[in-house]
């Protein structure tokens, strides 16, 4: 019987503790893992599947295979090993045909004798590890084996299938889903509450419209998808399940991925319906600067320019993502962009995530600006009072006429004459409602123009999914002259080679860079990491300066070392990675990244970037720790191999996934269950495809057949990405 609609709630938003099994206790626990109401049940996916029908015996068992026993306890116990001296737990478990242990590291001894007596037999799961001629499972999955239940008592639960393994029904193959646990959650506790909520709550799922469904390849129904997912069919494909392409998976896949196309397409019809500021072609600024620069602008970054002033003489506001590889000239492109804002009147800003890369945008553009009289200034959280209230005086009256800064921008008491033009740097540094609150600097009914940028290579199939509200300009080219950086991977072993190498370009007159990871995150643990390799350089290079630049220095003591070591009065600059975002020193010609196995690879290639600036052929060191795993070198080969930030993005993602290469949560999209925006690039573009078309066809999403999409998008979307109105 289904439960009855109270007081208007949605049934689906019924707190989680009232889904039978459930209550106050097992709530909070399912709390941890983000489900608080029954629909979050639905999406709680399992992360694997175990099939009954493929029970191997303990002899048959073979090392490093992901195995499933059945066997009887014979015993349990304790013992140490060990120079620790480290207590593990060991229970024997055995079937007709040998013995095997279970062992635990982490352990609860008197719960763990309770819960499995001598004479208990379990199913068990996991990878078979061989200690000597010792078979053993370390802390695997655990089922009962309830030879007391019989078939037709498994028959009369018949919804809760696959329910706890019943020897009576062995010869039917079954299923079983493994789901994520958190402390004091076990699996037969989950399936029991996921298959109650699916009983009692899924019919008032609803259904999303056939016309939005992937043509051809997910024809069955949202409810039918996800009622398979938790409870497959006995003759499932287990390996398609595993890897979460079964027809299911596909169905609730599209699903996620075209309610995300859907909410990026109506933001971005928002901004068409937004009022843009018509700015006429640059006839002088632009021209004067052009003069200026020592240097010819590259074709790709004479075409992004192109793209932009095509975006300004349109009606609508310019909503941009400048894309670039470390060096290609993507600040000096918006500050000629910047120009054309002046001449027609209006004022620019660029707000970059760090003081140093402000400060460096600010004292090279103003070797521009100076001679055109363009007067420009910066603003800082440094930046002293009597000088912030000079600048944000001459800001409000539009004599500034660009402003660089940092998150000081958005503060209160900031603002503008008439802004026309937004530039936000490294925007994965900042969050959604940082850059709304930039924008509502802005005044009047006239919307300014919006060009963020990144040196963090995005793959088109990724950039479509995070910025698929935004168009997308990409400078591919280098400026001329400057050389591939060369890339060495480095064990402690090899050390004395690299200083070897470091000391010849330090004797021609380079400078170096030693870069610290943050290490377990403790800013005390890094600043004496680098304080101890600063002292420790001093002793190696005793002819050349050592300097030290960390985060928890004031800005004016960064600002000193950055100054000394762009004079050269400083030859080695020990940092952490602050040093990570724009720094430019042409005379760099090595960087060494100490620890480089804690870094992700796109991290590793902006650090890179951060020599080569000059003419000089440049290095790149990466020494790491003895203990490296086969994939930490497959990763740090890839540095070696190419200098092609887009090639290095895209093996960054297979490895790291889409939410920590770009920390997604920063912006603001909703969050998949089951999507992964790399492997499911198909179905994304399928999604895509048919959401915009829904939008070109209904913008408001007012026919009859679209409410429902609307009305389940307010839902998904509820404070997400700043969304315009579909409510």
């Amino acid at each position: 019987m289904l439960p009855v609609k109270a007081s208007g709630r949605d049934p689906l938003q019924t707190p989680v503790q009232y889904v039978k099994g459930v209550g106050p206790y097992i709530s909070s626990l399912l709390a941890k893992k983000g489900v608080s109401q029954v629909s979050d049940l639905f999406y709680y996916f399992p992360l694997r599947y175990l099939d009954r029908s493929k029970i191997d015996s303990i002899r048959k068992l073979q090392p490093g295979k992901e195995k499933c026993i059945v066997g009887q306890v014979v015993g349990m116990g304790t013992r140490t090993m060990g120079r620790r001296q480290r207590k593990i737990c060991e229970m024997v478990i055995s079937d007709d045909t040998g013995v095997a242990l279970v062992v635990w590291f982490h352990f609860n001894e008197k719960y763990l004798q309770k819960k499995y007596p001598a004479g208990k037999k379990l199913l068990i799961f996991g990878e078979c590890q061989f200690f000597g001629a010792q078979k053993q499972f370390v802390h695997p999955d655990i089922e009962e084996w309830d030879e007391d239940e019989t078939a037709s008592k498994a028959s009369e639960r018949g919804r809760l299938h696959p329910a706890l393994p019943v020897e009576g029904a062995l010869p039917a193959p079954m299923m079983i889903p493994v789901y994520p646990l958190t402390e004091g959650l076990y699996q037969k506790t989950i399936r029991k509450i996921v298959f109650n909520a699916l009983d009692g709550y899924l019919d008032y799922l609803e259904e999303t419209p056939l016309t939005v469904r992937a043509e051809g390849k997910t024809p069955m129904s949202l409810k039918e998808s996800i009622e398979k997912i938790h409870r497959p069919p006995t003759d499932a494909d287990i390996s398609a399940l595993n890897n979460q392409q079964s027809l299911w998976h596909q169905r609730v896949i599209y699903d996620e991925l075209f309610f995300l196309q859907l909410g990026l397409g109506l933001k971005k019809q928002g901004y068409k319906k937004e009022k843009g500021i018509l700015f006429a072609p640059s006839k002088t600024l632009k021209v004067g600067a052009l003069g200026l620069i020592p240097f010819d602008l590259t074709n790709a970054q004479m075409r992004v320019l192109g793209e932009i002033e095509a975006d300004f003489l349109k009606p609508e506001p310019m909503n941009r993502l400048l894309q670039g590889d470390v060096g290609c000239g993507k600040t000096l492109v918006a500050f000629l962009a910047s120009l054309v804002a002046c001449e027609n009147g209006y004022q620019s800003v660029l707000m970059a995530p760090t003081e140093i890369l402000a400060g460096q945008h600010y004292v090279n553009l103003k070797k521009v600006a100076d001679p055109l009289d363009v007067r420009i200034a910066l603003l800082m959280g440094s930046t002293p009072k009597g000088e912030r209230e000079e600048i944000l005086k001459e800001l409000a009256s539009g004599r500034i006429r660009i402003i660089f800064g940092t998150h000081a921008l958005i503060q209160e008491g900031v603002e503008f004459h008439r802004l026309g033009f937004i530039v936000i740097d490294e925007q994965h540094r900042f969050g959604v409602r940082q850059r709304a609150a930039l924008k509502g600097k802005g005044r009047g009914d006239f919307s300014p123009h919006i060009l963020v940028m990144t040196a963090t290579p995005i793959p088109r199939t990724l950039a479509m999914s995070v910025y698929g509200d935004l168009d997308i300009s990409i400078i591919d080219e280098l400026p001329s002259g400057r050389k591939p950086i060369t890339t060495y991977l480095f064990n402690e072993k090899m050390r004395p080679r690299a200083y070897d190498l470091i000391r010849r370009e330090l004797e021609c007159g380079g400078q170096v860079y030693f870069v610290y990871p943050l290490i377990e995150e403790s800013e005390k643990v890094d600043l004496k990491n680098a304080v101890e390799m600063a002292e420790s350089l001093k002793a190696v290079f005793s002819d050349h300066t050592v300097g030290l630049l960390h985060g928890r220095m004031n800005p004016a003591e960064k600002e000193g070392i950055m100054d000394r070591f762009k004079k050269n009065e400083v030859q080695i600059l020990v940092s952490t990675t602050v040093i990570e975002v724009g720094v430019d020193v042409p005379n760099a010609t090595v960087m060494v990244v100490e620890h480089a196995e804690r870094f992700g690879l796109s991290q590793l290639h902006q650090l890179r970037g951060r020599v080569g600036r000059g003419g000089e052929q440049s290095y790149c060191l990466l020494i790491a720790g003895y203990a490296q795993s086969e994939e930490t070198r497959y990763r740090l080969k890839a540095m070696e191999e190419t200098n092609d930030g887009f090639k290095i993005a895209e093996e960054d993602l297979k490895i790291r996934g889409p939410g920590d290469y770009l920390g997604t949560r920063q912006s603001g999209l909703p969050e998949f269950r089951l999507a992964h925006l790399i492997r499911d690039g198909h179905l994304l573009n399928a999604a895509r495809k048919r959401a915009f078309q829904i939008i070109e066809e209904d913008p408001g999403l007012e026919k009859d057949e679209h409410r429902l999409l609307k009305k389940i998008l307010a839902q998904r979307w509820e404070g997400k990405l700043e969304l315009a109105d579909v409510s």
